[in-house]
């Protein structure tokens, strides 16, 4: 008996590199072949890699996923490692000393190098949740830029976001009082005192992120979100305990031009939760095996290809 031969597309995954300030930045291409949409995907808040894991708890590989994803629907895309972290770290001596403008300045460089190295017309930008901040400040200039991809991104200040994250646990009642004077303060551009924090609050008010903070929590999603000009997709799981639905209406509020998606199950690290458990859902943070939520590459894919 022959058996037939059958054609396997193999995912063809590949170093890439972009000029940083003092050395260069680092990803990965997943190529989807000759003239599939490029898409950029900015990684969202803390040391968080190219894969979407970070030391500090999440190793749900994510972006490695929805890259696998994408190229198997025709869309090939750059993973990135941030400045100063991972494969990226000889670009900054600081991963800490950064802005929202810096980001995207690295932005602006992968998309020359990308454009350079697949000779594409443009990038689309893909931001996750603080990434998607990046990529609307990026986009900004919309040089070379597809478009946007929002994907549970905050849509409202992000010390807006952070009172309601800590006030969405009820375990965080006693370390509410301090935890709100310190991002009053940091909005209004004064540093504080971590050590005089409950230490449960000290990580998160470390005094090397400081500046970051402040400069963070004067970006206003919503007002870039207005002035951008070209097409923006935003994206939102219904059981995403970080950014809630209201910040994805707060997006399309100022730019209805954009389209929605609302994926009722997916949560912030794109995988299905089914039921309302905190514990569960954050389970799937630290869980590379759960796959990806199904509906977020088609939508995507749909998207950048239209």
């Amino acid at each position: 008996m022959i058996l037939p031969i059958i054609a396997v597309a193999l995912l063809v995954q590949t170093p890439l590199t972009a000029p940083g300030p003092h050395g260069r930045l680092a990803g990965t291409l997943t190529d989807a072949g000759k003239d599939a949409p490029l898409v950029l995907i900015i990684p969202g808040s803390g040391p968080t890699d190219r894969d979407g894991n970070n030391p500090l708890g999440v190793a749900a590989g994510s972006y490695r996923l929805l890259a696998e994803a994408l190229a198997e629907r025709g869309v090939s895309t750059v993973r990135i490692d941030k400045r100063g972290l991972f494969g990226s770290k000889d670009a900054v001596a600081d991963a800490n000393a950064v802005t929202i403008a810096d980001y995207a300045a690295d932005t602006r460089s992968w998309i020359a190098a990308i454009r350079e190295k697949s000779g594409a017309k443009c990038v689309w930008l893909l931001g996750h949740s603080e990434g998607g901040l990046v990529a609307l400040a990026s986009a900004q200039d919309a040089k070379d830029i597809c478009g946007v991809v929002l994907v549970a991104a905050p849509g409202r200040k992000i010390g807006d976001t952070l009172r309601d994250q800590l006030r969405a646990n009820p375990a965080n009642a006693p370390l509410l009082g301090p935890a709100m004077s310190a991002i009053d303060s940091l909005e209004a551009g004064q540093p504080v005192d971590a050590a005089q924090l409950p230490a449960a609050l000290q990580p998160l008010f470390a005094p090397q992120v400081q500046l970051f903070l402040i400069n963070l929590m004067a970006q206003d999603p919503a007002k870039l979100a207005k002035a951008v000009t070209v097409p923006m997709l935003i994206v939102q799981g219904g059981r995403d305990l970080q950014i809630p639905r209201a910040d994805a209406d707060k997006l399309r509020e100022a730019q209805p031009a954009a389209k929605v998606a609302i994926i009722p199950a997916m949560n912030h690290v794109l995988k299905d939760v089914t039921s309302d458990d905190r514990a569960a859902n954050f389970g799937t943070y630290a869980d590379p095996s759960r796959p990806l939520n199904s509906d977020l590459p088609d939508i995507i894919a749909r998207f950048v290809k239209r």
